[in-house]
């Protein structure tokens, strides 16, 4: 396959900076370029159970890449991007042989019709419940030209919106997306779950479109998709509406190529394309013109110094002040205490402490309703289930909400730190690993044993054991007066001591049950609390390093480049006539031989859509070439 245009580039610029010696600009460069060959475009396709994901993913690939059966539903994630031979790798957290402490299974031996009924061993709820075999996602490798250029499409289980555990799992999964389809099938309008889940997803990923499915089964779905769009505009959301049919396109990949421009597809199709493949190209090309010029400014900088201090021998001091003075600012900017290092310290410490105040009081409301509903409901055994099922998506959606707003804040803090570092130039921000785990699938089950039993018989035996102590003891009362031990007046106070004890037998029984009930809830509220809390400081962990090792690097490349400018600048002092006439002619050949890299890379990007620090006047060369 030919290498794209960035890597192109890149490898121009490797060569043509070999000969100046800067081993940290080369590598700079080098990352760039692994970065490029590495990345891939994600496309997460989510929605509530049974609304056609599955069958939209086999659709757009053209392959039965997911189960589909009526009474089957995906329990986990299925990543499927592009493979020579179809393959299957089965995914599981915690290993030790993947850089991503993940351990993994990989089976190549798979006839492609044949990996639909595979994968369902593993990914359905049916024959994977509550996901038993501990599985993180399932990638599966499959050859067509639609995800050779990096396009990976993630087939998630049903959201149900922010309130529920899935939706908690894949929220954590936005901030690593290119692009969310939302799919919802023609059968009705949008549900409040679902626009919820949309005005969260659209402030944490790009692009978002919404995707009306099975269109061929409902003669109404313009009137549905009408009611969507104009939902979508109320609530301010601005995505795309595209009304497919997985039925009518798999038709078409059958034979009857006539039906797919009815089946919608070439529509999405041209979506992933322009929006979501050529918005990512758009980006690596941006990010590739800005390394570049950046590493190639750098140079040029050193042999415009060193061309001034041979022109111009009697001010050659003043350069070399000048030089001494950027390279002071350049060296401070290493220290602790530079300002984008407080800005950095500082907002991280500040935003671990709002984040977890924010959901300890999110978590300590849930509690307070929840033992408020177990004192008011009597018996908490038997409403035991809708209960907890209230309780977990409750906390899934505190959770949600949490890591959502952690990530917008540590997204501002970067911008801030960005700021601080280069006020008077631009500075581009790293890949920052936002992504977080599903902590509240990892908490212990909620659960109220009746350890005391309180059936028919124990309702009796209790009641025997209240009267007879009413019995025995007006009737003892009744014998001093010359009554029976049993009379009319000791069998009723039999009777009432008997129903009062059942009655208090009863209340001590599911007091102790609510005790229990709300011990298990506190239990499970601070474990997916202890869980989140650690996920959220381990991302802003990630933060912190990635934005300190970025611009720490910059940093020393800087000053790095500063302080070649300054020693050349002395040394041009101590040159003889002839070596800076010689130099005079080759510095010239120099600078010319970069700035023709700089404007030939910048026409990887149209001149509306670059980088300020990199528009230039002119269109320049375009890169065709490594050499």
């Amino acid at each position: 396959m030919e290498r794209p245009l960035t890597v192109k580039a890149i490898d121009l610029a490797l060569s043509t900076i070999s000969r100046y010696g800067r081993a940290d600009l080369e590598d700079r460069l080098r990352q760039a370029r692994a970065r490029l060959l590495d990345d891939h475009v994600r496309v997460l396709v989510v929605g509530e159970f049974k609304q056609g994901k599955s069958m939209l993913v086999n659709a757009l690939l053209s392959a039965p890449v997911c189960p589909v059966f009526d009474d089957v539903a995906t329990s986990v994630s299925t990543v499927v991007g592009f493979a020579e031979q179809p393959e299957l790798t089965l995914v599981r957290p915690g290993g030790g042989d993947d850089p991503a402490g993940e351990h993994r299974t990989r089976r190549t031996d798979i006839a492609l019709p044949e990996l639909s009924e595979v994968v369902a061993g593993y990914v359905t709820e049916a024959k994977n419940p509550q996901n038993a075999h501990g599985l993180s996602h399932v990638e599966i490798g499959i050859p067509r030209n639609i995800l050779r250029a990096g396009l990976q499409v993630v087939d998630t289980p049903g959201v149900g919106g922010l309130t529920s555990v899935h939706g908690a799992a894949t929220m954590a999964a936005l901030p690593s997306a290119d692009a969310v389809l939302l799919v919802s099938d023609a059968s009705q309008e949008y549900t409040a779950p679902e626009l919820e889940f949309l005005r969260a997803a659209i402030r944490l990923c790009p692009n978002v479109a919404c995707i009306l499915t099975k269109t061929d089964m409902y003669p109404e779905w313009r009137r549905i998709a009408e009611l969507d769009r104009r939902h979508l505009a109320d609530a301010g959301i601005a995505a795309e509406l595209i009304a497919v049919s997985s039925a009518v396109r798999w038709q078409a990949v059958l034979g009857d190529e006539s039906v797919n421009e009815e089946s919608g597809f070439p529509r999405l199709e041209a979506y992933l394309a322009e929006r979501v493949l050529g918005q990512a190209d758009l980006l690596s090309r941006r990010s590739t013109v800005h390394d570049v010029i950046a590493v190639t400014d750098q140079l040029c900088d050193g042999l415009r110094s060193e061309e001034a201090s041979h022109r111009d021998p009697e001010g050659v001091q003043e350069l070399i002040r000048t030089l001494r003075r950027s390279q002071e600012r350049a060296a401070a900017l290493k220290e602790r205490s530079a300002r984008w290092q407080l800005t950095l310290n500082d907002g991280v410490a500040d935003l671990n402490t709002d984040v977890e105040h924010d959901l300890r009081d999110r978590m300590r409301e849930i509690t307070r309703l929840a033992e408020e509903e177990v004192d008011d409901g009597g018996d908490p055994t038997k409403t035991w289930d809708q209960l907890s099922g209230w309780i977990e998506q409750q906390v899934a959606s505190a959770a949600s909400t949490n890591y959502l707003w952690a990530t917008q804040r540590a997204r501002w803090l970067a911008q801030q730190v960005a700021t601080h570092f280069a006020e008077d130039r631009e500075a581009a921000l790293p890949a920052l690993r936002t992504e977080a785990s599903a902590a509240v699938g990892a908490a212990r089950e909620m659960r109220v044993r009746e350890t005391e039993p309180w059936n028919l018989g124990q309702q009796a035996l209790a009641g025997l054991r209240g009267g007879y102590i009413g019995v025995l003891m007006f009737g003892l009362i009744g014998t001093m007066v010359g009554m029976s031990l049993i009379n009319p007046f000791s069998l009723g106070a039999g009777l009432l001591l008997g129903g009062k004890t059942i009655s208090d037998e009863r209340r001590r029984i599911v007091g102790r049950r609510q005790a229990e009930a709300k011990t298990a809830i506190r239990r499970y509220v601070d474990d997916v609390t202890f869980q989140v809390g650690k996920d959220s400081r381990d991302m802003l962990r990630d933060v912190q390093r990635d934005l300190r090792d970025h611009y720490s690097e910059l940093a020393e490349q800087l000053n790095r480049s500063l302080k070649d400018s300054l020693g050349t600048a002395e040394k041009s002092v101590r040159t003889t006539e002839g070596e800076r006439a010689k130099r005079l002619k080759e510095i010239p050949v120099e600078l010319a031989a970069l700035e023709k890299l700089q404007a030939r890379v910048r026409t990887l990007v149209p001149s509306a859509d670059r980088p300020p620090a990199v528009r230039a006047q002119g269109a320049g060369e375009p890169v065709t070439s490594a050499r």
